[in-house]
């Protein structure tokens, strides 16, 4: 894991890779084996509970207001920085045992005209036979695993204050955040947020994405995850890791997911515009779904 500037660090705590997770469409054919065991996020909207249920020392809506203006710098700067993303999903059998994956890492590069795009690196043939991926997996790549709370969303969400805790190095304010109302085609995350008290930044997340969609002869469902931010720079907490290892309910069973993402080598690209979010991706790199 990369070092932070000013001699600060928030630690993942994970020896291998962590990552994302992303929802989970069930085939037909899904076999029912796995059992789930006891979570500490069915009794709550996060884990685990802050060390202290204080009142902080200045107004929570204060506080709400200033990491969410921060969050609406980060997003606009992180437009302005290359970095390398990689993403994986296994499916898990009863005994333990990798027996699906689909993998796919990415380049996020500037042209020389300055256009942002995302380059397709390394896309090996899927292997996966219990799930599918789905656009909304993409979606929530893309905006719910490496949440961001702006201004423009509070309207949108039910943010409570939860208590301070010390995570690592740091110390921090703790939230539970959650959609005000579900509208219609549209994705929310729902979990606990961690702001750092001194930077005013979100520097970790937990919870899920929502809601899961139910049809008539679908399910596509959505496991609980953690991301994990850096300071880079010494100014902003981008994400760097997200992780999920959970089971996926299905009316046929559970299967057991884990899941990955990782975002690594951010570079600034030349003076500090706002180019837009990476939309190019050359046809013949698109890797076919599983």
């Amino acid at each position: 894991m990369a070092g932070k500037k000013r001699g600060r660090r928030l630690e993942a705590g994970y020896a291998e890779l962590i990552g994302a997770g992303i929802v989970a469409f069930l085939l037909a054919c899904a076999p029912a084996r796995a059992q789930e065991p006891a979570h500490p996020f069915d009794a709550g909207p996060g884990e685990p509970n802050a060390n202290s249920n204080a009142p902080p020392p200045m107004p929570v809506e204060q506080i709400i207001q200033k990491f969410s203006q921060r969050e609406e710098e980060l997003k606009r700067e992180r437009e302005n920085f290359t970095y390398q993303q990689t993403f994986m999903i296994q499916t898990v059998d009863f005994d333990g045992n990798v027996d699906g994956e689909y993998r796919l890492s990415s380049d996020i590069v500037f042209t020389p005209q300055g256009k942002r795009y995302e380059k397709i690196t390394d896309a090996p043939a899927p292997t996966l036979a219990r799930i599918l991926l789905t656009q909304q997996d993409l979606d929530d790549l893309e905006h719910i695993q490496p949440f961001v709370l702006t201004p423009d969303k509070l309207s949108q969400y039910d943010v409570k204050y939860v208590g301070q805790e010390q995570v690592d190095e740091l110390a921090t304010y703790v939230f539970d955040v959650g959609p005000k109302k579900i509208e219609k085609n549209q994705r929310y995350f729902q979990g606990r947020i961690w702001v750092d008290s001194r930077d005013m930044e979100i520097v970790k997340t937990y919870g899920k994405a929502v809601p899961d969609i139910i049809k008539k002869n679908s399910e596509n469902v959505f496991p609980r995850f953690e991301t994990i931010r850096e300071n880079i720079e010494g100014t902003y907490w981008f994400p760097t890791y997200t992780h999920a290892d959970d089971y996926l309910h299905f009316t046929t069973g559970n299967i057991h997911i884990r899941m990955t993402v990782r975002y690594k080598n951010y570079k600034r690209f030349g003076s500090t515009y706002k180019f837009g979010t990476p939309t190019e991706v050359k046809p013949q790199d698109k890797p076919e779904k599983p």
